[in-house]
């Protein structure tokens, strides 16, 4: 396991690098579609400690990067973020400034779009309070940071969110898109949500 400051995200030639480790794990392909990946796994790692501490209504952790710090593996994966310090501020303010220091720093090194990172940003926000059993807060602070509106559905009871947003995984993979991805129509998506949890079920 590596600890290395999340800040080091802002650093053009760290992100670069890896960009590079994600192509070795996913295989090649576009770097706006690799910065797509990669971001899709780094932004629920980033939001992780300040919202579990959200919804459990303690005292708010900074989800600021110079306050980040992540446990990479040595193949470039995020496993964990912990912040160093409490929130003073504004918690949606942290959030903003946070992402949309990484969405900069994404798009200059990968071109990719900035709308599609943010709205891996809403879903991220929306998964992490839906694990900690806080959904009801993901809207308003999604609203507050100026994201896009998270939305959850129901399939056989099972509440899941309803993503805006594609990891574009199966681009690099050449293997099925993720089961509740966007990239296919809403009745294909349950269905295959159905299928996984009747599964999971037996």
């Amino acid at each position: 396991m590596i600890a290395v400051p999340a800040a080091r995200i802002e650093d053009r030639a760290w992100l670069r690098a890896q960009i590079g480790l994600a192509a070795r794990r996913y295989g090649c392909a576009a770097p706006d579609v690799l910065g797509t990946i990669w971001w899709y796994s780094a932004s629920s790692v980033l939001v992780a400690p300040t919202l579990e501490t959200l919804a459990r209504a303690e005292p708010l952790l900074d989800p600021a990067l110079d306050a980040l710090s992540l446990d990479l593996l040595e193949d470039g994966s995020l496993v964990a973020a912990h912040s160093a310090r409490r929130l003073t501020g504004d918690v949606a303010t942290a959030f903003a400034g946070m992402i949309e220091s990484v969405v900069a720093a994404l798009a200059d090194v990968t071109g990719a779009r900035a709308p599609a990172l943010r709205a891996i940003a809403t879903d991220s926000i929306a998964n992490r309070l839906l694990w900690n059993g806080a959904p009801a807060l993901a809207e308003p602070l999604a609203t507050a940071i100026g994201l896009p509106k998270p939305r959850y559905t129901d399939v056989d009871g099972t509440t899941v969110v309803r993503r805006a947003s594609c990891c574009l995984i199966y681009l690099a993979t050449r293997q099925d898109k993720c089961l509740s991805c966007p990239r296919q129509t809403p009745a294909e998506r349950e269905r295959r949500l159905r299928s996984a949890f009747a599964q999971r079920g037996q």
